[in-house]
């Protein structure tokens, strides 16, 4: 069982993926890449991806959510180099920067939820 002050700080950490998934899926337009077909396809898969269980883990907390945001957290970071749009200055940090900090959060919302089965048992 998640403690209260666990439960709020996970709405928190997934707040704040919410709120990445949503400029990620609006930076080709708000920092100006959308004519890089492959940086602006995969900004919008992996923002609406990351803000889907974002929301899941708001509404009903699961640990497998966490889990997939810390994924693709991790691939958004790493897909200029992937998908070949790393010359991109502003597509590439754009990626790199939300991707760690999506990885990052997801990653607090597991240590969160450890720490509190540990805590309650």
């Amino acid at each position: 069982m998640i403690g209260l002050k666990h439960r709020s700080e996970l709405t928190a950490t997934n707040i704040l993926n919410s709120i990445l998934a949503v400029f990620l899926f609006f930076s080709p337009w708000l920092v100006g890449f959308r004519d890089v077909q492959a940086a602006t396809w995969n900004a919008g898969v992996c923002g609406l991806a990351i803000g889907l269980m974002a929301a899941l883990a708001i509404t009903e907390l699961q640990e497998w959510e966490e889990w997939v945001n810390a994924a693709l957290g991790l691939w958004t970071a790493a897909a200029p180099w992937a998908l070949g749009f790393a010359g991109v200055t502003t597509a590439m940090w754009t990626h790199v920067l939300v991707g760690l900090a999506a990885a990052v959060l997801a990653a607090v919302g597991l240590w969160l939820i450890h720490a509190s089965a540990t805590r309650a048992s």
